[in-house]
């Protein structure tokens, strides 16, 4: 990550139909949701009981997706369902009412890759608008063109399309783009892996990969023998895209929608991605010919990563250095330790509710939109009947304490555990 950087602006004035990046969030469960939107997202994506691809998730029943809905408009956000399985013949008993229930749930679009998920919501449910998926592979400005022509009004292109591809197909095709600028990356394309398959009988393409590729292997040779029997088990699997850096240029080729990755990612992780690249979005949007990439924003995407980072395929081709082939530290040394519940003005405490252990003369730091930030020493703690105690050590237990700087309900704390 590089220090504070002046970019040069490269915005040159509204794209084929947004007028600004959307900042596509995701959402494994209403808590998420609410966070992702707090924090700033302006759509977010989550999977519904059925037809998705993540099925470990904490999927959304329609009567939670109504209240993700009614949550989400009070900000002017949307939210979308991932409906982007390969169906078999076995799923297809139920898809128009399930489109249905999704279209009267208020849910703004579906992201689909099968031509029968996606025909069948246009017929049942029009007012609901179908995106592709990335699990398409799709990478030239051709196929685009024909899934306009299928009336689809966005195309989610695969994560191994470059900035240069993008800047093509938006100069031939008028139609939204959404691309991947954040998160884990697939070691195969776009999500086609059948490793799990093989491995564990867990279809990938149903929502149920396992993730072989980031599992430790023990390597042979050709005659069977062990190679390297007391070093570290190999393991594989790509770095993590991250493409805070890049902010104008993803404006500059037309990406309309900046879509991060993670609906089995943290609360903490969520939060804290969002509100870098609004912060950034932000930022280049208000002044792009003084815009200035902070540090702060780099530093906050380093305590919420989970692996190293790279910026996949947008510049070049990954070669052996984005790969990771030895098991891998804990990346983030900052832990979600809890979230403010509220604050009273008079008296400076707030209600903490616990996420992780934490205690009295330990450092902290809380955190909230728009930049909301400050470091402070745990005092005395005390749980809500008033007894002081040594250390907040129970799930989800609220505690009282002081706070340095006035807080806000949303507002986080995470401490650093190395």
């Amino acid at each position: 990550m590089t220090s504070t950087t002046k970019v040069s602006p490269r915005y040159t004035g509204k794209r084929n139909r947004l007028d600004k990046p959307e900042l596509l969030a995701p959402a494994g469960n209403l808590e998420k949701l609410k966070f992702a939107v707090h924090y700033g997202a302006d759509a977010v994506y989550i999977g519904g009981q059925k037809y998705g691809l993540r099925s470990n998730a904490d999927n959304f029943s329609f009567a939670e997706m109504k209240e993700g809905v009614e949550f989400a408009e009070k900000y002017g956000a949307k939210v979308f369902v991932a409906t982007n399985i390969y169906a078999h013949n076995e799923d297809i008993a139920g898809l128009e009412e399930y489109l249905r229930e999704l279209e009267n749930a208020g849910i703004a679009a579906i992201i689909a890759a099968d031509p029968i998920i996606i025909e069948t919501a246009q017929r049942v449910a029009p007012k609901m608008e179908v995106h592709l998926s990335t699990q398409q592979s799709t990478m030239n400005w051709q196929a685009v063109k024909f899934w306009k022509d299928e009336g689809l009004p966005r195309v989610v292109l695969a994560r191994e399309v470059s900035l240069e591809e993008i800047q093509e197909i938006k100069e031939h095709v008028n139609i939204e783009i959404e691309a991947f600028i954040h998160g884990a990356m697939c070691s195969s394309y776009s999500g086609r892996c059948v490793l799990s398959n093989h491995f564990t009988d867990r279809d990938s393409n149903r929502g149920g990969c396992c993730q072989s590729c980031r599992w430790k292997y023990d390597i042979y040779e050709d005659d069977l023998q062990m190679v390297g029997m007391d070093a570290d088990k190999f393991t594989m699997g790509s770095k993590d895209l991250c493409m805070l850096e890049s902010i104008p240029d993803l404006i500059d080729v037309g990406v309309d929608s900046f879509k991060i990755e993670g609906r089995m990612k943290s609360l903490h992780y969520v939060a804290t991605v969002v509100n870098a690249y609004r912060q950034a979005i932000d930022s280049y949007m208000a002044d792009p010919e003084n815009y200035v990439l902070k540090q702060v924003w780099l530093d906050d995407i380093q305590k919420a990563a989970n692996r190293p980072v790279n910026t996949g395929f947008f510049y070049d081709t990954p070669g052996a250095e984005d790969h990771i082939y030895v098991p891998e530290d804990k990346a983030t040394p900052y832990d979600f330790a809890g979230v403010v519940i509220s604050y009273d003005e008079s008296t400076g405490h707030a209600v903490i509710q616990q996420r992780n252990h934490f205690k009295p003369g330990q450092e902290v730091e809380f955190f909230g939109p728009n930049g909301t930030f400050f470091k402070q020493v745990v005092g005395e703690i005390k749980d809500e009947s008033g007894n002081v105690l040594d250390a907040a050590r129970h799930p989800l237990q609220y505690i009282v304490m002081k706070t340095e700087q006035p807080v806000k309900p949303m507002d986080m704390m995470r401490k650093k555990v190395r």
